[in-house]
């Protein structure tokens, strides 16, 4: 039967697994990731990104860099409610997996942004987050050779805007999580899931149709959804602040649930620390706001139920993609 050896370990804050009863195939080695026309994937493209990402120098004060909110060890989330921009401020969101950014056709809890290489920009130049000035910021990247040397041999300019961010999308579009445990069943490979995950599976998609939201294969429609979190939104009312559209209020695009294991708290703001307050909050049919999703209905669950909804939730777990960072 498939599954991961219990003993994991982390090294550099990378989380690595061990396998164990037979040799796994890896499947992401066969996903085609879709790159924009001004942005093809290259080896030395994604080096160069992935240096940047662990770059403090991308912040004002050489204290964060972008691995602070999207740690490999937690499938490139950050494990708080909200995250920590420069001199020690808080975001109002939780920090979502950078995992499979490649398939997203926007980018950011409002859904507003249209690619990666615009998301870049966002973080570096926000006050309480990396707090940076582009015009500062660039001088002092193009100043490390190996930065200036890499972006003439790879883009042919001096070291740019340009460079910084597609750079680090191309970085971000090797993130590949698509060989879990659920990939390798649909594949073909019935002994991939247990008989207790098949259930859920079943209760997941055919009882509480949550396929509706987090369809597969990315456990995600990527659309902004109110999803009944409070009657009262407050200070974020997610999309509504893009727009500045009434019927948008409350809306917050819906996440990947892969490798959800590994990223509590959940919600836009980590407002729940486990899968099980989750299931509680949906199972009550949410808090209902005037605008909540219709989807979103009371629902009872036996024991045996929910436990097989949690196995489930777990089986969308991949970490391969730690072996290959």
């Amino acid at each position: 039967m498939f599954r991961k050896a219990v003993f994991v370990f982390g090294f550099s804050g990378v989380i690595l697994s061990l396998w164990m009863c037979k040799s796994i195939p890896d499947l992401n080695q066969f996903v085609a990731t879709p790159t924009p026309s001004d942005n093809p994937m290259d080896p030395a493209k994604i080096a160069l990104g992935k240096a940047l990402f662990f770059d403090t120098r991308l912040s004002l004060d050489n204290t964060i860099n972008c691995a602070s909110c999207h740690k490999p060890g937690l499938a490139f989330t950050d494990g708080k409610k909200t995250s920590t921009g420069i001199n020690g401020q808080k975001t109002e969101r939780n920090s979502p997996s950078l995992l499979n950014a490649a398939f997203l056709p926007t980018v950011m809890f409002d859904a507003h942004l249209k690619t990666l290489e615009l998301q870049a920009i966002v973080p570096i130049q926000e006050p309480i987050e990396m707090g940076h000035n582009m015009k500062k910021l660039l001088p002092i990247l193009r100043a490390v050779p190996e930065y200036q040397k890499a972006a003439e041999e790879i883009y042919g300019r001096d070291f740019d805007a340009w460079v910084l961010t597609r750079s680090i999308a191309a970085f971000e579009r090797s993130l590949l999580s698509l060989s879990s445990p659920y990939d390798h069943f649909i594949k073909g490979d019935s002994s991939a899931l247990s008989n207790k995950e098949k259930l859920g599976y079943q209760i997941f998609s055919e009882k509480l149709y949550c396929t509706t939201c987090h369809a597969p294969p990315y456990f995600t429609n990527h659309e902004p959804r109110n999803n009944g979190l409070y009657v009262d939104y407050g200070s974020d009312k997610g999309r509504f602040r893009i727009n500045q559209d009434s019927s948008e209020i409350g809306h917050f695009k819906v996440p990947s649930l892969r490798n959800i294991e590994y990223t509590a708290p959940y919600m836009h703001d980590g407002s729940f620390e486990t899968l099980e307050a989750v299931i509680d909050h949906y199972a009550k049919g949410g808090e209902g706001h005037q605008l909540q999703d219709p989807v979103i209905q009371p629902f009872s669950l036996t024991k045996k139920e929910r436990s097989a909804l949690l196995a489930f939730l777990l089986a969308l777990t991949d970490l391969s993609f730690a072996e290959r960072l």
